[in-house]
């Protein structure tokens, strides 16, 4: 009897967690209820939106220092590292490049922009949004390097945190015993960190709520009629690419089903969706990957740099917006304009996480690199740009969690019978701690079956 009174406390701490994401439903469907009741109002209530989003965004840092050195430090040989990383970046860049040249033929087929006609406050805004974007490669680049050690953890700078934390990992591994107790330090202080995180999730519901009306308090319906074809188009091209391409790339070299995948992740594209952030979830992924049974070298490796250089919707974007610029504005790109705008944007996009409004000013940098004359266009699609970017983290954090898994089988660093009982429902992830313990995870998984 004792046995089986046990497991019935831990499922009753998830339950308490699905009330949680019940209520961040709840909080969209009443944003949109006030967005459009009282606009002005709604538009203050992104105060809300702000300050979650900053919550979150505090935890990005000391959760990738600590996974990508207890994932190097912990590893055998700095080859392993070595590998998984290289394999990381060739397929971000032919992946990226797929998605740019999947943008380019949708657009082409549908050409959304024939319907638009620009206005002189839109061609303002788009201008706008031009002087934010340039230069924005180049302080990609040399934002890399922080301008200290421990200023790599309050820089809001994903990649600062990355290289330091590869650093530190590098030099643990090199100290070899002597670096034990140091892992050991970090170890628990990731606990730590994700027990913080656990805490500021319960604030999801206000920032969604706060979110959503202010979007649709400062947009409303009439700003969405005359692109509903760009954004419709959007969206169904960023489905296919998650479930056709990524999918069968996913069930080929993992045998994993896609479907599945996305239902194990379901609460981080809904917190996602709501928030339109993918760095909300990036804490999250970093835990359930590890939970799935993904090596700790291959998560440290491969997520982090995934959210810098894997960038897939913002690929799909930057094309198909391009070219509806250039044909609302009866200015459309011939076919070899198109090709060197599909090899400008691969570099292009690669900038697109380290600009604030991410895809809308790399979008107007890349143009007033690339096609000066259609700067101005950028100004059309700035009211929907907000809805544009939810499919655009959507679709950027499902080819993230979906490379993880690629590159883990890839490099043999992946348990395939933990991941299979993970996405079968048969080991649930531990939404209290969000600190995997596989061995512990296994016996209660075991108790609860018995």
């Amino acid at each position: 009897m004792s046995t089986s009174a046990a497991p019935s406390q831990p499922r009753q701490k998830r339950d308490r967690t699905h009330f949680l994401y019940i209520a961040v439903v709840v909080a969209v469907v009443l944003g949109i209820i006030v967005g459009f009741a009282f606009p002005d109002f709604a538009q203050s209530l992104q105060v809300l939106a702000d300050i979650f989003i900053g919550l979150i965004k505090m935890m990005i840092q000391p959760v990738i220092f600590c996974t990508v050195v207890l994932g190097v430090g912990s590893v055998a040989s700095a080859a392993q590292v070595g590998k998984v990383g290289g394999l990381a970046l060739v397929y971000f860049l032919v992946l990226s490049t797929v998605a740019l040249f999947i943008g380019l033929l949708v657009g082409n087929l549908i050409q959304p922009g024939d319907v638009i006609h620009l206005t002189d406050s839109a061609a303002a805004a788009g201008e706008k949004q031009a002087s934010a974007g340039e230069g924005s490669t180049t302080d990609f680049i040399l934002g890399i390097i922080p301008t200290s050690l421990l200023a790599s953890l309050t820089s809001g700078s994903v990649l600062q945190a990355l290289l330091v934390a590869l650093l530190v990992g590098f030099a643990l591994l090199g100290m070899g015993p002597a670096g034990k107790p140091v892992l050991t330090v970090i170890g628990h202080f990731q606990k730590l960190v994700f027990r913080v995180l656990a805490m500021v999730m319960w604030v999801a519901p206000v920032g969604a709520f706060g979110a959503i009306a202010a979007v649709v308090g400062a947009t409303g319906v009439d700003a969405l009629k005359g692109l509903a074809l760009l954004m419709g188009a959007f969206y169904l091209t960023c489905v296919l690419f998650v479930f056709i391409v990524l999918g069968a790339i996913l069930k080929v070299v993992a045998g994993v089903n896609v479907f599945a995948l996305m239902k194990y992740l379901g609460r981080e594209f809904l917190l996602i969706l709501s928030t339109s952030s993918s760095e909300t979830a990036l804490p999250r992924l970093i835990a359930k990957m590890e939970h799935a049974g993904v090596d700790k070298t291959t998560v440290g490796v491969v997520v982090p740099t995934g959210y810098s250089f894997n960038l897939d919707g913002t690929a799909i974007y930057l094309t198909m917006a391009s070219l509806f610029i250039a044909e609302a504005l009866d200015k459309p790109f011939s076919i070899g304009q198109q090709v060197s705008l599909l090899v400008f944007m691969i570099i292009a996009s690669k900038g697109a996480a380290g600009v604030s409004g991410a895809g809308l000013a790399t979008l107007a940098g890349g143009l007033q690199a690339h096609r000066p004359d259609l700067v101005q266009g950028v100004g059309l699609i700035v009211g929907i740009d907000r809805f544009m970017s939810e499919a655009r983290a959507l679709t950027n954090f499902a080819g993230n969690s979906i490379a993880t898994v690629v590159i883990g089988s890839w490099t043999h660093s992946v348990d395939k019978a933990r991941l299979d009982r993970v996405l079968a429902g048969d080991l649930p992830f531990d939404e209290a701690t969000m600190v995997d313990d596989h061995e512990a995870s296994d016996e209660a998984a075991a108790a609860v079956r018995h």
